[in-house]
């Protein structure tokens, strides 16, 4: 028998955990919708805390704060830097959000088109870095938002890196997750800086547990959507 990760079944123990709470509705005329309130609120506790637990198995200067604002290391590496399969150099590419950010802003339609900012001259230094010419040939990569905009990453060079689309999972792939997450999180199914964590920890997890149907469809809706 394969044995599942530990951080793979934390979080997949997680997303059940929150999509069961999420699909309990109760009447609004019922005496007992009040009182399971606090139930819900519970398991989406319960949830955050298990991904709280997958992202403090990590062991780069990611530093998981479990609860309350996301804190993340500083940019230490200019040169050099290495692609880890499907994730970029922690030391040149921590992740960076912009701070001031909230969901109410994040979730209306066009926000990250108001906020995207890389210019040539910085996707030119986001590939040095990385030891790549630029322009790669169309389709093969592109420079990345580790944590994207649509989850309140800003468009510092600690949060950019240039993705590949292949092998999968690759930039394609990493839409689906933004998508899911951003889904998740306009929802208030999970918090933003949680849901920061998740796919600035390592995205190729929440790929792993989004069904094929689930990743057709989101990829589907980022196809339809004018970021």
């Amino acid at each position: 028998m394969r044995k599942i990760p530990t951080r793979k079944l934390l979080l997949g123990v997680a997303i059940i955990i929150l999509g069961w709470y999420g699909s309990q509705t109760m009447p609004i005329d019922s005496p007992a919708s009040a009182g399971d309130q606090p139930a819900a609120a519970q398991g989406k506790t319960l949830a955050n805390n298990l991904i709280a637990a997958v992202t403090t198995t990590r062991t780069d200067p990611y530093v998981p704060t479990g609860t309350g604002p996301l804190q993340l290391a500083v940019r230490s590496k200019t040169a050099g830097c290495q692609i880890n399969g499907s994730l970029p150099d922690p030391l040149c590419t921590p992740g960076a959000v912009f701070a001031a950010a909230t969901p109410d802003q994040i979730c209306q339609k066009g926000y990250s088109r108001s906020v995207r900012s890389v210019s040539v001259s910085l996707k030119k230094r986001v590939y040095q870095e990385y030891g790549l010419t630029y322009p790669q040939p169309t389709g093969s990569y592109e420079v990345d938002h580790l944590i994207p905009l649509e989850l309140g990453g800003s468009n510092d060079i600690a949060n950019l890196f240039p993705e590949a689309a292949t092998p999968t999972p690759g930039f394609r792939e990493k839409d689906v997750v933004e998508n899911y997450l951003h889904g998740e999180m306009c929802e208030g199914t999970i918090d933003l800086a949680r849901a920061q964590e998740q796919i600035a920890t390592d995205w190729t997890v929440v790929y792993d547990h989004i069904t094929p149907t689930q990743r057709a469809a989101l990829l589907q809706q980022f196809r339809s959507w004018a970021d």
